[in-house]
């Protein structure tokens, strides 16, 4: 089974390890989409391709993409996931996404991968937050 992981991984931490590890164990191939500058509000620090090659050398990844600019649902296309697994920190409302991907004509299974608590600094944000503290 195929799965789709995605996420802005702009600085890799703890937390998005056990997003792909989780990700990973739902089956046996696992492709990472990564976000692209232009569909983020919050823009990263690392660029998209830099970021791309980082996870590509990651145990539980087997293949990175950049996502498409315009259409998010034209990576899902092309890739053909069995499964999307949803990061803990992402807020995708799961019944409107299942919606959009059946209208879209895919039938994936979406699963919601719990909370990782084992870190103090489980977020790029907080990372960069706390590196500018320290100047």
């Amino acid at each position: 089974m195929k799965v789709m992981a995605s996420g802005t991984f702009d600085i890799i931490h703890p937390g998005h390890l056990y997003y792909l590890r989780e990700s990973k164990r739902l089956g046996d191939e696992l492709v990472v989409v990564v976000a692209r500058e232009t569909n983020l509000t919050k823009k990263p620090v690392i660029p998209g391709n830099q970021r791309r090659k980082v996870l590509e050398g990651l145990k539980p990844v087997d293949k990175a993409v950049l996502g498409d600019e315009l259409d998010i649902f034209k990576t899902v296309e092309r890739e053909k996931p069995d499964i999307i697994s949803i990061g803990p920190d992402q807020n995708w409302e799961i019944p409107k996404l299942k919606k959009q991907l059946k209208k879209q004509g895919f039938n994936i299974k979406l699963v919601k991968i719990k909370n990782y608590v084992e870190c103090d600094l489980c977020s790029s944000r907080d990372i960069i937050s706390k590196i500018q503290d320290r100047e």
